[in-house]
């Protein structure tokens, strides 16, 4: 009796044509692994879309909260405004020196740290042989005169 396929001849090197030719029958179970997503892919998108949705509706600040945020953020703008416009001021004065024997008061209390009432006393305090004078008549104290002793100078 004949065998079909037939054996390769002696040596074994042989490979007949039918082994040559032949083809796989059906899908391997790689192949059938393959035709469908996985089970476990699926569970798991459904659940990543379920989280999302429900991240999505649940909205943890109230009205009142987000107003309260807005206006101490804009409390914060708008101080935070007013210190820069104050530090340009500052910078765009600074250059120029003021002889404190022959400035206005709104000249004096344009310099850093100097009050209205500081300024009422340089006025009332003239003349000044030199600016360290504001220190020793006790107008202004040391570090005050810190800030502004590049800034005034006591001419007659």
């Amino acid at each position: 009796m004949r065998r079909w396929p037939p054996k390769s001849s002696g040596t074994g090197l042989k490979i007949s044509e039918f082994e040559r030719c032949r083809q796989p029958q059906g899908l391997s179970p790689h192949q059938k692994r393959m035709q469908f997503p996985p089970l476990r892919t699926v569970r798991l998108f459904g659940l990543a879309l379920l989280f999302a949705g429900l991240t999505a509706c649940v909205n943890k600040d109230n009205p009142d909260e987000i107003r309260q945020r807005t206006a101490e953020a804009t409390a914060t703008v708008k101080r935070d405004a007013k210190a820069i416009a104050e530090g340009v001021k500052e910078g765009i004065g600074r250059d120029k020196t003021i002889n404190i024997n022959q400035a206005s008061r709104e000249d004096l209390v344009g310099l850093p740290g100097v009050t209205e009432r500081q300024a009422d006393r340089i006025i009332a305090g003239r003349p000044f042989d030199k600016a360290h004078d504001l220190v020793t008549r006790h107008v202004l104290s040391e570090a005050q005169y810190a800030k502004v002793r590049d800034r005034v100078i006591a001419d007659h």
